[in-house]
């Protein structure tokens, strides 16, 4: 019988591939093979091995943050009470009687009535849609006029950073609520309209600094490097490889700022010259609670309560985002 040599196949399915380079090639291609059918790869990877991005991990981060669970869910609800207040009450704000004005909470009228008999019930519910209306909207006009000028200002430099810089602090130098005394007192609108274009006015220069700064930041990263000795348009540069990499601080900066819109909001109205009535806002409610507020203390307290828990939600919300798109804390 001859002899069995060390490198035969003692199974009898053929020998191993050879030693040295070649069988460590053969193994690290068999171990890649491996890999690629396992479901998950190992750490930093996605299925199949593949780098995660930023905007995946950060969704994984927040799927795990029981602040931004909790925030989201209030948030979704005054948005689908903004969106239908009917779902949870069905009685008009408008629809005062005097002969219950001040009462306390009653069957069916469970936050009593107001100074002027109107359910503060109701009115707290549909000043959900004037607060999220001008919050959100307000956000989106801030973050689309500073995002586009800092960024350009950002990415172009020269002449035009400096005059941008300068108008923005000019707009610094403006205090909000005595620019909301002037701006909207000569408004006869009882829209929210003139609220929104006050806060734009007035907010974008905040975002503008941060897009400015961020993109810099990445303009000056390799890989833009890279795509412009390519011969990369400004264009290119800016949709495909700045823009991405350089929203991330906008977007904690514009939804920690949210809370803040809806918040000034309701001061403008409690001051007078924001909201007026016949419009439904809790500045107005809280304006007008004020002056009753030893003896009835719940006309102030449900619309003040609904604007404080509304403001920390968002506020909660842009903590929780700044968290997990920033990569220092990972």
């Amino acid at each position: 019988m001859p002899e069995q040599k060390p490198w035969d196949d003692v199974t009898g399915g053929g020998a191993i591939s050879g030693a040295g380079a070649g069988g460590a090639t053969d193994l690290a291609m068999d171990e890649g093979a491996t890999l690629e059918k396992t479901p998950g790869g190992p750490e930093g990877t996605g299925p199949a091995g593949k780098p995660r991005s930023l905007w995946s991990d950060a969704w994984r981060d927040l799927r795990r943050n029981p602040v931004f669970v909790v925030s989201g869910l209030i948030i979704l609800f005054l948005v689908i009470i903004s969106i239908w207040p009917s779902l949870i009450t069905d009685q008009d704000p408008l629809d005062c009687d005097l002969a219950r004005a001040q009462e306390g909470s009653r069957p069916g009228h469970p936050f009593g009535f107001d100074g002027q008999g109107c359910d503060v019930y109701t009115r707290t519910v549909h000043g959900a849609r004037t607060s999220v209306t001008v919050g959100v909207l307000s956000t989106l006009g801030v973050s689309l006029l500073g995002g586009v000028l800092g960024g350009l200002a950002g990415f172009f430099g020269g002449v035009w950073d400096a005059v941008l810089s300068r108008i923005t602090d000019v707009f610094f130098g403006i205090p909000v609520v005595l620019g909301g005394l002037v701006f909207l007192s000569v408004v006869t609108s009882s829209t929210v309209w003139p609220v929104i274009g006050f806060i734009v006015l007035l907010g974008w220069p905040q975002i503008a600094r941060i897009a400015r700064g961020s993109v810099i930041t990445a303009k000056q990263n390799d890989y833009v490097q890279a795509a412009r000795a390519l011969g990369a348009s400004n264009s290119r540069m800016m949709l495909r490889h700045i823009t991405p990499n350089a929203i991330a601080p906008v977007i904690v900066v514009a939804t920690i700022a949210l809370g803040t819109y809806i918040s000034l909001e309701a001061t403008l109205s409690f001051l007078g010259v924001g909201l007026k009535p016949p419009a439904v806002s809790w500045g107005i409610d809280i304006s007008a609670a004020s002056q009753y507020i030893r003896n009835a203390p719940h006309m102030l307290l449900w619309p003040a309560g609904a604007l404080a828990v509304t403001v920390l939600a968002f506020i909660m919300l842009g903590d929780a985002v700044r968290d997990a798109l920033d990569p220092k804390l990972r």
